[in-house]
């Protein structure tokens, strides 16, 4: 009987805590972008927690693109499940346009338009940051 008395609380609070959670569960926090953040690989990724400044501390590129066409979002080189994806600890790189802008969505579409002069790419420490995605 004892058992049982001593279940009644336990009981009460882990379902009191229950309830108090299912809230917050239910709909999605206000930073979350529910159509992505940035793409990766031509898919769109998005965060899950604010981003955190960390400069000079940044490890997986990040490119911001100015200026982009409609449409345009930052973009990743990794992402969870590469090998290399440190959880969201970006290097900055700001990206000019130096032509009439088009779409990029890739690490790769990046390095492209630089090697072919449509863009100007700028490694910038300071603005370094720490934000987890998901796809």
């Amino acid at each position: 009987m004892k058992k049982f008395i001593i279940g009644i609380p336990i009981t009460a609070l882990v379902f009191a805590l229950f309830a108090a959670a299912t809230p917050a569960l239910a709909g999605q926090p206000g930073f979350v972008f529910p159509g992505g953040c940035c793409f990766y690989n031509g898919a769109s990724v998005r965060t899950v927690v604010p981003p955190a400044a960390f400069p000079n501390e940044g490890t997986d590129n990040f490119y911001a693109i100015g200026g982009g066409a409609v449409g345009q979002k930052a973009i990743v080189a990794v992402a969870p499940g590469d090998i290399g994806y440190h959880g969201g600890h970006w290097a900055f790189y700001g990206v000019t346009w130096n032509v009439t802008p088009y779409l990029l969505t890739s690490e790769t579409a990046v390095l492209a338009a630089e090697s072919a002069g449509d863009v100007t790419v700028t490694r910038d420490p300071s603005k370094d940051f720490l934000c987890p995605i998901q796809p």
